[in-house]
């Protein structure tokens, strides 16, 4: 939705030729979604507040397996759900040690779609597996695409997946500097 929302407004600025900066249309987005800027700016951020105060992050490039579960889960009963927790303490921009990322929604989701549950025990016999956003999509970083296509292979007789490189800019903002 909010990548979508971002790509609609890039295409459009640069098709009709409105010229506006990432800044104007970053405000636009904001109005539309709140993690909406992150994918307008195109670049790795660490987000604060609802997803307009962004900082710039040059995390690192591996390559992802990202496992499909064939459920669609519903976000807007991810965050009705009174079981989710709100109380997680901030983090910092830098430095983000390691392992210390949690998604406060992968308890509740696991919780009520056991296909995504699934998914991530699979995966964690093999990786550290985590979930996108509230779901369903769960993915793992593997150091080489050797490795993420070895267990590829094995998960995806049964899940449906892709190994994907990890990258700190979008491809449209690559092909939009070349244009």
């Amino acid at each position: 939705g909010s990548s979508d929302a971002a790509t609609t407004l890039l295409a459009l600025n640069h098709l009709w030729q409105l010229g506006w900066d990432e800044d104007r249309l970053a405000q636009l987005g904001l109005t539309l979604g709140a993690d909406v800027p992150v994918f307008v700016r195109g670049h790795a951020a660490f987000a604060e507040g609802v997803g307009e105060i962004l900082t710039p992050v040059d995390p690192e490039e591996p390559w992802y397996l990202v496992l499909v579960p064939q459920v669609a889960v519903s976000t807007a009963e991810i965050f009705s759900d009174p079981l989710l927790t709100r109380d997680t303490p901030p983090i910092k921009v830098r430095p983000v040690p390691k392992g210390n990322s949690r998604n406060d929604c992968k308890a509740v989701v696991e919780r009520r779609y056991p296909e995504v549950r699934n998914a991530l025990n699979l995966l964690g016999n093999f990786t550290e597996a985590k979930l996108t956003g509230t779901g369903s999509c769960v993915f793992g970083a593997f150091p080489n695409k050797a490795e993420a296509d070895k267990v590829s292979a094995l998960l995806t007789e049964t899940l449906t997946g892709f190994v994907a490189k990890g990258s700190n800019i979008s491809m449209l903002h690559r092909k939009l500097q070349i244009l």
